[in-house]
């Protein structure tokens, strides 16, 4: 049976019950009567698995979508959402761009249609309220206007939770008693319906923790963590989660990290690290923040987000539409469950846009790519006239998509050469605790003075106690001569 069109057949029925009108039988209805309402738990087995995506169209960011509501923009940016394998959207609806206390009735079309939109592409939809809102004295009026937004898809399908605050303060003592009271108002109008919060990456796990002892009398159906720290000390912060809310579920409601401060390569690095992350600790969505830059403007000038440059490249595609190497990642993930370490750029082949290697004490010598020589394919990367500085010698690094967990062995590799080498040649696997924190190292063997051909260097060690991350250095340094890297492992 086509699930689209049972969805689409499902939206008028499901949409007079929440109104309590009902409608005469049909053939159509009687096809879609064979899908049964949703069930609290039905929803919330979806959310706990949503391939999801948030969304902006790039040149209408945070309230801007909907007063500058484009339906065909929305269309060609869902259709690219669904084409990454992903099968539900997030989309962030705002009290005072939908009009405050009562929704207007333009604005809540706006809503539906583009509900109508997702469901034609094959994503379901979860709904964030309360976005740029604070409030919290106005108890009747957010119940109120919450319902009406609410109202049609109480039992629709396409439909699967709400977010009643995006990125909770639980420091704030009138949000906390504002949604103590909200949560049983929705909950007797939409009882099937999961609810969240989310909180920001600065609070992280501790606000999660803080949330649940607050709300304990009117308890969440599930917890949106935000995440934005190191991505290659994902795990730990994502344990740090659960633990801080268990045994409820999380899911991981936003991660990324800007083009503008990393490459774009390390930018799709990063979110492979925590898909790898999220799935070693059992959670099954991750929810890429966000899908578009932003053009100059996009984001409504009210908003501190708009003076911050970071906020306009966070997206998987660029603002003209143009795919970054992130789209390629979070396509990986989301068709074929897995996000390979040979994501890397290990042979050194891929654009210098998409490759996650950066350098590391560059002011004593920098790798560059080069195509003079190479072991595998047509390039490799090459250090020549190198010296050290007191941080250590000059080197390139990357951190794997696998994640650091205790007790599991290592073994990295590379190849290298060298003419007229002098000075140390070598790779490392560098390790770092839960906040950061270098703890040591592990060397391979060196590569010989003078001239040699391809030669392997490898590392082996096992993942010291507390260790969080691990990075591997390609390293050389003292040396008045040339040598090249190339085929790198790592596992």
């Amino acid at each position: 049976m086509n699930t689209l069109r049972v969805r689409a057949g499902l939206v008028a029925s499901t949409v007079l019950m929440s109104l309590g009108l009902t409608s005469p039988p049909s053939p159509a209805a009687a096809q879609t009567a064979v899908v049964p309402v949703p069930t609290m738990a039905s929803r919330l087995a979806e959310v706990k698995t949503a391939k999801s995506m948030n969304y902006y169209p790039s040149d209408a960011g945070w309230s801007a979508m909907w007063t500058g509501f484009d339906a065909a923009r929305i269309d060609q940016d869902l259709a690219r959402i669904a084409a990454l394998g992903a099968d539900n959207v997030r989309v962030i609806v705002f009290p005072q761009a939908f009009g405050w206390p009562t929704p207007k009735a333009d604005n809540t079309a706006k809503l539906r249609k583009f509900v109508s939109i997702a469901d034609s592409h094959g994503l379901s939809v979860k709904v964030t309220l309360f976005d740029w809102w604070s409030g919290y004295n106005e108890v009747g009026n957010s119940v109120n206007w919450a319902r009406t937004v609410l109202a049609p898809y109480v039992n629709d399908p396409r439909v699967i939770a709400v977010e009643l605050k995006n990125e909770f303060q639980p420091g704030d003592s009138a949000a906390v008693t504002w949604v103590r009271q909200l949560i049983p108002a929705i909950r007797a109008a939409a009882p099937a319906m999961p609810l969240t919060l989310s909180v920001d990456g600065g609070i992280g796990a501790a606000g999660m923790a803080r949330i649940k002892s607050s709300l304990a009398g009117t308890p969440l159906d599930y917890y949106d963590f935000h995440f934005y720290g190191s991505s290659e000390r994902a795990l730990a912060e994502i344990r740090k989660a659960q633990a801080a809310v268990a045994p409820d579920p999380v899911v991981i409601g936003e991660t990324g990290v800007s083009s503008a401060v990393v490459s774009e390569g390390e930018q799709g690095a990063y979110l492979a690290r925590v898909f790898r992350a999220a799935a070693e600790a059992g959670v099954g969505s991750v929810s890429p923040w966000t899908l578009n830059d932003f053009e100059d403007g996009a984001i409504p000038g009210n908003s501190s987000v708009s003076a911050m440059p970071a906020q306009y490249r966070f997206g998987l595609f660029r603002a003209d539409g143009t795919p970054k190497f992130a789209a390629t990642v979070v396509r990986t993930a989301w068709t074929t469950g897995t996000v390979p370490n040979s994501l890397l750029n290990l042979g050194f082949e891929a654009p210098a846009a998409d490759s996650p290697w950066r350098p590391a004490n560059s002011a004593a010598g920098t790798a560059v790519v080069t195509t003079d020589i190479a072991r595998g394919g047509t390039r490799s990367v090459r250090f020549s006239n190198t010296t050290r500085t007191t941080a250590g010698l000059p080197s390139l690094v990357t951190a794997p998509i696998t994640p650091v967990q205790p007790g599991y062995r290592w073994r990295a590799e590379a190849y290298a050469r060298g003419t007229d080498v002098t000075g140390t040649t070598e790779i490392a696997l560098s390790w770092f605790d839960a906040g950061g924190k270098w703890i040591g190292q592990n060397l391979s063997n060196r590569l010989p003075a003078g001239d040699s051909s391809w030669t392997k260097l490898v590392v082996e060690a096992v993942a010291p106690a507390g260790a969080a991350s691990v990075q591997l250095h390609l390293k050389s340094g003292d040396n008045s001569g040339t040598v090249w890297f190339d085929d790198v492992a790592i596992s």
